[in-house]
């Protein structure tokens, strides 16, 4: 006679237990040998599905019954059949249409059919609602482990994409992917810059090399997750609430909330012919709201909706007019000495002195505690081969020296990095202070956006007059320049050095913030 095997694990320890899936198909595939059965075909379910996706195959299993008329389902217990009082109603109304139909539960030695004894059907009945119990009990466990997780700062599940997973079970945290970390924290800032419908975006970082672990691209909705999870900044969101994480953020939370109001907005970059230089970035000083872009006999204008928001603010302006307003806000970044701009990167770079011996003697300490950690490999390995240790104890301590071991390389490579760090975004805000309207004035629209984007945090059209705001970096710039234009100003100064010390130090000091 035909029959079907329905095998099913709960947890992951039973997973990797007697109770594993190849464990129970065995146990079912001997038990159908004995009667002479035929097994034509084998359904198993492991722990690592989805509800959905056990719903389903229970479905499909069922109906592969039905339509093959398949008499006989042997399955290893009650809990590994049913889940809840709907499957087990299932299940005896298909044993009810057919007296012949038959349900074996091999280690409960049960058998259920239409003419059970009674003895027999009362046991099945209360074997589906200590299954039931088990089941919800199972479900309690889960949840209060998941619990503990968030409480210890750790989303429990795996790792979001740019993240890898370490540790054992039950003390698994996530850590940075070196690989795919730059690759979605580029997305993220490119999204930012309000220049990108997520459409082209994820076409550009499929075109950068940014993939699924299919290799696959990731579609528009993947991608609108991705920008719209806070897990990226710091934080956990699980069950519509937000905790605070202990993993390393890729971007900042300033870079998060830009994103969200890009993706929230109506403004929301769309794939479209035009890419209007503005288009996101303008305010209205009267009401708040965003200016919008038309395109009118070749020239684009901007204007706020007065129509819906009851502005005062009625009057629209060319965009070409209102880069002209800004090209001044460029030249207060310009220093009209070169020299000036020479005296401060050497004040940088003895300022960095400090950091790289920092940095050095960190590096010292880490290779100190890296030798003594492959010594202590080295003899663990020889306590193995002559069997001073046990197998079990020798892989336990080779995973914990190991993962030590990753660890500290992983903060050489931290500091290695960090040493000019400091020192180079120093220069390069001067750098590109010095060169920022040329740049202005001669790139395409989409990296004139970056631009304003990197220099420029709030922008407000007030009667036609644009209102900007500096990053934090560029206006302790803007501000350090002034200051030292003004004095370079004085026909009795000979000398910029003893100013341009105390300022530089305060430069440096304001960077260093």
């Amino acid at each position: 006679m035909k029959t079907i095997l329905f095998a099913r694990v709960s947890s992951r320890e039973q997973e990797e237990t007697g109770y594993s899936l190849p464990a129970q198909e065995k146990l079912l595939k001997d038990y159908a040998e004995k009667k002479d059965f035929k097994v034509v075909k084998t359904f198993s379910i492991s722990e690592s599905a989805s509800g959905r996706y056990q719903r389903k195959e229970f479905d499909e299993m069922l109906n592969y019954v039905r339509k093959n008329d398949i008499k006989i389902i042997i399955c290893e217990k009650t809990d590994r059949l049913t889940r809840n009082l709907k499957d087990a109603v299932t299940i005896n109304d298909w044993l009810e249409e057919n007296p012949e139909r038959q349900v074996h539960f091999v280690k409960q030695s049960l058998l259920v059919h239409k003419n059970s004894k009674s003895d027999d059907k009362f046991r099945w009945d209360f074997e589906v609602v200590l299954a039931r119990k088990y089941i919800n009990n199972l479900s309690e466990e889960v949840k209060k482990g998941q619990k503990e997780k968030i409480a210890q700062g750790w989303i429990p599940c795996r790792a979001k994409l740019g993240y890898k997973t370490i540790g054992e079970k039950g003390h698994k945290t996530h850590l940075i992917d070196e690989n795919k970390s730059p690759l979605v924290s580029r997305m993220f800032n490119l999204y930012a810059t309000g220049s990108y419908s997520i459409k082209k975006l994820s076409t550009l970082m499929y075109e950068e090399g940014l993939r699924t672990k299919g290799g696959n691209k990731l579609v528009v909705s993947r991608m609108a997750d991705l920008l719209s999870d806070p897990f990226y900044y710091g934080k956990i969101r699980w069950n519509d609430k937000i905790f605070d994480g202990k993993h390393a953020p890729l971007i900042s939370n300033e870079t998060f909330g830009k994103i969200q109001d890009i993706l929230k907005g109506k403004t929301t970059p769309k794939c479209s012919k035009h890419l209007y230089l503005f288009k996101g970035l303008i305010r209205c000083a009267g009401c708040g709201g965003r200016i919008t872009w038309e395109k009118h006999k070749g020239i684009i204008y901007g204007h706020c909706n007065y129509y819906y928001r009851n502005c005062s603010e009625k009057k629209w302006i060319q965009e070409d007019k209102l880069e002209e307003q800004l090209l001044p806000y460029f030249d207060r970044l310009i220093m009209k000495d070169e020299e000036a701009s020479g005296l401060i990167k050497e004040t940088l770079k003895e300022a960095n002195k400090d950091q790289t011996d920092y940095h050095n003697n960190a590096i010292r300490e880490l290779n100190i505690r890296h030798e003594q950690i492959q010594k202590r490999l080295n003899a663990i390995y020889e306590d193995k081969i002559d069997e001073k240790i046990t197998l079990d104890f020798y892989e336990h301590k080779l995973k914990q020296y190991t993962e030590e071991k990753e660890g500290i390389l992983s903060s050489i490579a931290k500091h290695n990095t960090a040493q000019t760090k400091y020192f180079e975004l120093g220069v390069s805000l001067l750098d590109i202070s010095q060169k920022a309207k040329e740049i202005f004035q001669k790139v395409v629209v989409e990296k004139e956006r970056s631009l304003l984007n990197l220099i420029f945090q709030n922008f407000k059209l007030n009667r036609g007059k644009l209102e900007p705001t500096y990053t934090e970096p560029f206006q302790i710039l803007a501000d350090f320049i002034k200051e030292t234009n003004k004095i370079l100003e004085l026909p009795s100064l000979r000398t910029k050095e003893p100013f341009l010390g105390g300022s530089s130090a305060c430069f440096v000091t304001e960077l260093r913030r």
